[in-house]
């Protein structure tokens, strides 16, 4: 990552999981089926896979395999999808480790090399620090292996916010499908 600031900042404290956050080895499941990216209803989506770590309950392991509709130049993964991954891939872990609904405010994704079609990319992510509704996460996307060369690297803030996001932004139709009542969420970060 670049070291043209701080990360996380210095006034952060530890992360603590959720004491009912999946436990190591764990494989989390697609929040939403029509989400770019973990969802399987959407045509081109992502489709990526999560899991927490075998052997750190506080990492999170996502793979994404990179298909011809995922190019940019020919033959590469396109740039802006692996920053899509990642947003993912972070959001994921956010999510299942502190198991409380948080956004997206920052991404920053540096590119170290290429990413092929047909290679699978996998995330580890790492909750690095939280500061009242700031939640600060990175992953390295490894190529191949989750011990292979780092491609992409990436850095995200996540701020925590109440179910009246979603209700006043999204669609609260579509949440009650999915069976969300809204009124049993904990929207206290």
């Amino acid at each position: 990552m670049s070291d043209s600031n701080s990360w996380p900042p210095v006034d952060v404290d530890a992360p603590v999981p959720h004491p009912s956050a999946p436990t190591a080895g764990t494989k989390l499941q697609s929040h939403y089926g029509q989400c770019f990216g973990c969802g399987d209803e959407v045509e081109g989506g992502l489709r990526i896979r999560s899991a927490v770590d075998g052997d750190d309950p506080g990492v999170v392991v996502s793979q994404f395999t990179v298909t011809h509709a995922h190019q940019g130049a020919p033959g590469l993964a396109h740039g802006g999808l692996l920053s899509c991954a990642f947003d993912e891939a972070l959001g994921s872990a956010v999510g299942n480790l502190m198991q409380r609904p948080a956004v997206t405010a920052k991404l920053e994704t540096d590119f170290r090399m290429p990413v092929p079609v047909g290679s699978t990319l996998y995330l580890v992510t790492r909750l690095d620090g939280t500061a009242g509704r700031k939640i600060y996460v990175h992953a390295d996307g490894r190529l191949d292996a989750e011990d292979g060369p780092v491609a992409v690297q990436a850095r995200a803030l996540f701020i925590s916010v109440g179910v009246e996001h979603f209700l006043r932004h999204g669609d609260e139709e579509q949440l009650r499908t999915l069976g969300a009542n809204p009124e049993d969420w904990n929207i206290n970060p």
